[in-house]
C-alpha cells in the first residue's frame, strides 16, 4: 500500500490534516502528502531508533550510502507520473532485515512540510553483498498534480534514510541522509529562416524555452533566461556558441544572425536548480 496524507481546503486556506492514506483513497488529487511517518511505524517494531543522525555505535545500524534515482535529478514533466529507484545500504552485526527511502520538502521534517514521496513498497527488497551489509531498494512515483501538486516544490528535497537491525533489535533513522533534486521537465524549439538564404543575408532564429507548469498540467513559456544560440557547419561535428539572448516574458526566442556557411542552428538552455538543461535539435539552413 502506498502511503499518502492529504490537504483539505478549508475556508479557503489549505490545512494540513495529519493522517496517512492509501493513494487509491486520497482523494483530491490536486493535493500532495504531508505527514511522515516514524520509524516504528515503517518497520512495525517496538526496536529503539535513534533521532536525525544520532547512532549508538555498538548497536545501531549503520547507513553507508543512499542512491536517489541513481543519482541523477528527478525531472518530471506536466502530467506524466516519474517513478524512480531509490537504496540504502547499511550494515549490522546481525545482518540488515529492511530498509526505507522518502523524499521530503519543507523547512523543518517536524514542522512546515509541505511535500513528501513515500515509497510504493511496504517493505523494501534487500540483497546481501555479506552476512553484516545489505542493500536495500524501493521505488518511489512522483506524480505531477498530486505529490508535486505546487510549482515551488522544484528544487531540494530532503532524504530520510532507515535501516532495520536483522535480530530486529535496533533501527537506523536520518531524515536529513541525503538531498536531491526534483526538477520541471524543460522543453526548447528553434526555427532558423529563410531556407535556403544567400550568403551576407540576415537569418532569424526564432524558438521557445518552457517548462511543466505542475499546477495547470501545461508547459508555460520560462521568462528571462540565458539561453545561448549555436552553430555547426555543415562539414563539422561540433557546435560554438555564437551568441546568448534572453527569453521573454512567454518564453519566446528571437534573434539574427548573418549567413555565412551551410549548417544547424540551435538554442541551448544551461538549467537552474528547479529546471533541467534542454537543447533543441539543430535546424539546417542551405546558405547559397
Amino acid at each position: 500500500m502506498r502511503i499518502r496524507a492529504t490537504v483539505a481546503v478549508v475556508s479557503g486556506a489549505l490545512a494540513l490534516s495529519a493522517f496517512a492514506v492509501p493513494a487509491a483513497t486520497a482523494g483530491d488529487k490536486s493535493v500532495s502528502s504531508l505527514d511522515k511517518p516514524t520509524a516504528a511505524e515503517v518497520f512495525g517494531t517496538g526496536a529503539k531508533a535513534p533521532r536525525a543522525s544520532a547512532r549508538t555505535a555498538d548497536t545501531t545500524p549503520v547507513i553507508s550510502k543512499v542512491v536517489i534515482n541513481a543519482g541523477k535529478d528527478i525531472v518530471v514533466g506536466a502530467t506524466a507520473a516519474k517513478k524512480i529507484t531509490v537504496s540504502v545500504t547499511a550494515s549490522h552485526p546481525s545482518g540488515i532485515a529492511d530498509g526505507y527511502i522518502d523524499l521530503w520538502h519543507g523547512s523543518n521534517v517536524d514542522e512546515g512540510l509541505d511535500g513528501v514521496l513515500f515509497p510504493n513498497e511496504d517493505a523494501a527488497t534487500c540483497t546481501n553483498s555479506s552476512a553484516t551489509t545489505a542493500t536495500c531498494k524501493m521505488t518511489i512515483t512522483a506524480e505531477p498534480g498530486f505529490d508535486l501538486y505546487k510549482n515551488t516544490l522544484a528544487g531540494t528535497w530532503r532524504v530520510t534514510a532507515g535501516a532495520l537491525a536483522g535480530d530486529q533489535t535496533s533501527i537506523a533513522w536520518n531524515d536529513y541522509q541525503a538531498t536531491a533534486r526534483v526538477q520541471r521537465l524543460s522543453k526548447i524549439t528553434v526555427n532558423a529562416a529563410p531556407e535556403p538564404v544567400k550568403k551576407g543575408k540576415t537569418i532569424t532564429v526564432t524558438g521557445k524555452l518552457s517548462r511543466a507548469n505542475w499546477e495547470a498540467g501545461t508547459y508555460n513559456g520560462y521568462a528571462t533566461q540565458a539561453v545561448k544560440l549555436q552553430f555547426r557547419k555543415k562539414t563539422s561535428t561540433a557546435y560554438t556558441t555564437v551568441k546568448t539572448v534572453k527569453s521573454s516574458s512567454t518564453g519566446a526566442l528571437k534573434t539574427t544572425v548573418k549567413a555565412s556557411a551551410d549548417g544547424y542552428w540551435r538554442y541551448s538552455f544551461a538549467g537552474t536548480s528547479t529546471t533541467p538543461t534542454v537543447t533543441a535539435a539543430g535546424d539546417f539552413v542551405d546558405v547559397k
